[in-house]
């Protein structure tokens, strides 16, 4: 796995998400068409494992709070920035998001949730902010902001 191929591998929800509006319409239609399970978000999943194992993806941290970007926000993103973290039983940094947040949790260990939610797509809204927190065990979340743009508080 490359950074190449993965951002092609990604390309379907770039689309999806296009210019749309980060809110919970958009939440529903990504659980609705890659749903955990689904072969989108097999091959995500499996990639994301594939690339940390080959050391360019959550490069950066240490033990139970790994992360990294791995796509910049550009016209072959739809403007999105692609982050992928990999969290275990932790409450992350607290950031907001100036213009919304799109995340997909993978968990690694079954029944481990981000944010209280299971496996899946989440939305946080424009302006909105928290801790991204995962309990449970261990998951990898992939994040998608809209300009790449994240401040943490």
């Amino acid at each position: 796995m490359t950074p190449a191929r993965f951002q092609h591998l990604l390309a379907p929800v770039f689309e999806l998400i296009g210019s749309r509006a980060v809110d919970g319409k958009l939440e529903q239609e990504l659980n609705a068409r890659f749903a955990p399970g689904g072969e989108l978000f097999t091959e995500i999943e499996t990639a994301c494992h594939a690339a940390i194992r080959a050391g360019w993806m959550c490069a950066r941290g240490g033990e139970g709070r790994r992360f990294g970007r791995v796509i910049e926000p550009g016209p072959e993103t739809e403007n999105l920035s692609v982050d992928v973290v990999q969290l275990k039983d932790i409450a992350g940094p607290h950031h907001r998001h100036p213009a919304g947040e799109i995340c997909l949790n993978m968990p690694e260990t079954p029944g481990a949730t981000f944010d209280g939610k299971g496996a899946g797509w989440c939305i946080y809204a424009p302006e909105t902010a928290h801790r991204p927190t995962v309990r449970g065990g261990q998951a990898l979340i992939l994040y998608l902001l809209p300009g790449g743009t994240i401040e943490f508080t």
